[in-house]
């Protein structure tokens, strides 16, 4: 892999290649800000810059590779369309972009692709063909689909006109914020932190650009450090669950990304529920991927200054609510106690007024009488509560087995 110092040469993308798009593309796109996290640089130990992609008009980065592309296509192209198999971002900033310039846009997904994604690529005016179980079989469907159309197909990475539209992302993070001495860049098929990098490496300084993956989908990890560790799973990270990397992006980050990281799923749900809570900002998992990594990898980053981009930010509102209050849970803010009681009366009144003593708020009760192996006169009941943090749920805890019970705290995984 690269040092710090590299130049690249001989690439297939060239930094005069990213200036190029940015002139193209600037003014159909959000120059996003970067600003300078205060509170998140102190808890990770690195002056950390942010740079917001989730406030383009589709959440996204996306649209400025897919942009770069449309602009390139030639009018015979342009009148025919084109077409991309993608369920995501992709999609959607092609969709958008490819209406507001004319050029009509097929988007092949799996059957599998939620209804919420289907409707809004829809809804920037792309004709949608659903089939298959799988991603793969979209991109094969896809394939055939521009054969037989003669339709341009839009890779959603490895391809050098979308590698430079991406790489604009930190062309102006780095005029923005010059002090950036290392950039955090999620990868999924390695286009963001191929055209990153090339901008990074013709800097007149050393930039370090370091790579992050989700641990359930390493596969540029694998394949640039010959490692076989497992890929798939249900991963926060969608956006960059991807199997396999491109060839293209593949031979650009062997030659002049530094390094490459993992992070686990409990990595990312700390990093989405920060930056709202923080920043008040939505990410999508992709999204945090690189501040989940000062995170977990705090010594790698510690004392640099570091760009993070935050790639994108459509995360279903679900999923969202589903991660901020697991984040409670295990910040002991949320609990849930599995508390064991007698079946008499008063039973239930007197566990409530320990809560009520160590001013802690019962949200819901759950009565077990049948489904337990305790004796017929066995009684479970689970209470959720609200407490101020770990200490003072502690404390609770601590009073209630005072209080003669037996209480075990039901633990996240």
């Amino acid at each position: 892999m690269a040092t710090a110092a590299t130049t690249p040469t001989a690439l297939p993308v060239s930094i005069a290649d990213v200036r190029a798009a940015h002139m193209r593309i600037g003014d159909s796109i959000v120059r996003t800000p970067t600003l300078l996290s205060k509170t998140l640089s102190a808890m990770t130990g690195a002056k950390v810059y942010l740079k917001f992609e989730n406030l383009q008009f589709t959440a996204a980065y996306k649209e400025r590779g897919a942009l770069n592309k449309l602009l390139q296509l030639d009018e015979t192209a342009r009148a025919r369309g084109v077409i991309a198999a993608s369920a995501g971002n992709h999609a959607q900033g092609l969709a958008y972009h490819g209406a507001r310039l004319g050029i009509p846009v097929t988007i092949v997904m799996p059957k599998s692709t939620p209804t919420v994604k289907v409707s809004q690529t829809e809804g920037h005016g792309a004709t949608v063909i659903l089939t298959g179980e799988r991603f793969d079989d979209a991109y094969a469907h896809a394939l055939v689909v521009a054969k037989d159309r003669g339709l341009t197909f839009v890779h959603p990475f490895d391809d050098p006109a979308i590698i430079a539209g991406q790489g604009t992302v930190a062309l102006e993070m780095l005029e923005d914020a010059p002090e950036i001495d290392t950039l955090a860049v999620p990868i999924g098929g390695g286009g963001l932190i191929s055209g990153s990098a090339i901008v990074a490496k013709a800097q007149d300084r050393p930039i370090e650009v370091v790579g992050v993956q989700a641990e359930l989908f390493p596969s540029m990890y694998n394949r640039i450090n010959g490692t076989d560790l497992p890929i798939g799973g249900d991963t926060l990270a969608e956006g960059i669950a991807v199997k396999e990397p491109g060839a293209i992006t593949s031979a650009i980050i062997r030659e002049i990304v530094d390094d490459l990281v993992l992070v686990t799923e409990r990595d990312l749900e700390k990093a989405v529920s920060l930056l709202l809570q923080i920043e008040k900002t939505v990410a999508e998992g992709a999204g945090a991927a690189g501040l989940a990594a000062l995170l977990a990898h705090r010594e790698r980053f510690a004392g640099r200054t570091v760009g993070v981009v935050l790639c994108g930010g459509n995360i279903d509102t679900r999923l969202l609510a589903n991660v901020l209050l697991r984040d409670l849970a295990r910040d002991g803010r949320l609990a849930r106690l599995r508390i064991r009681l007698q079946d008499r009366p008063g039973a239930l009144f007197h566990v409530a007024r320990i809560f009520d003593e160590q001013q802690v708020n019962i949200i819901e009760v759950y009565h077990q009488r049948v489904f337990t192996t305790l004796p017929a006169k066995g009684l479970i009941t689970d209470i959720e509560c609200e407490t101020r943090d770990k200490a003072h749920l502690e404390r609770l805890v601590t009073a209630l087995r005072a209080g003669g019970y037996e209480v075990t705290p039901v633990e996240l995984a």
